[in-house]
């Protein structure tokens, strides 16, 4: 899976599905793309507060943020949908990425509940069907049980 195959499935056809599975690839392209648009949108946030030369935000720099605010508010949703179907891959229940989530929030634990999501998304899924559906990259490879 792509770049553009990548975001237009987060964005289209899975935004807020949390059944399935997704790829490494579905997954890392999705995250470049959010933060490809985050850092933009910041460097023109910078380029506006810099040329303004006042003690005030420019409204400029005002509409820069509330834009950013709504991108990331509007990518919550596909964010987590995504994390808990890669969970999916790696044949794990999505209410762990939802402990390690709540886990995040306690000073010091959040070191390692954060690693367990880096590295939970960074690893390669089950090879073949799992109970959370077939395998993404081969749907067409069936699970033979007394094979």
């Amino acid at each position: 899976m792509g770049f553009t195959e990548a975001v237009r499935t987060v964005l289209t056809q899975k935004y807020a599905t949390f059944s399935g599975r997704a790829s490494r690839s579905e997954c890392w392209w999705f995250q470049l793309f959010y933060w490809l648009v985050l850092i933009g949108l910041g460097i023109l946030a910078a380029l506006a507060a810099g040329s303004g030369g006042q003690d005030e935000p420019s409204s400029l720099l005002i509409a820069i943020g509330v834009i950013a605010g709504l991108f990331a508010l509007a990518m919550l949703l596909p964010q987590i949908s995504l994390t808990v179907r890669r969970f999916h891959d790696r044949n794990i229940s999505g209410w762990w990425y939802l402990a390690l989530f709540i886990a995040n929030l306690i000073p010091y634990l959040n070191v390692v509940a954060g690693l367990a999501i880096l590295v939970t998304t960074v690893l390669k899924g089950t090879e073949g069907p799992n109970k959370f559906g077939p395998d993404p990259l081969r749907p067409e490879v069936r699970a033979e049980v007394f094979a």
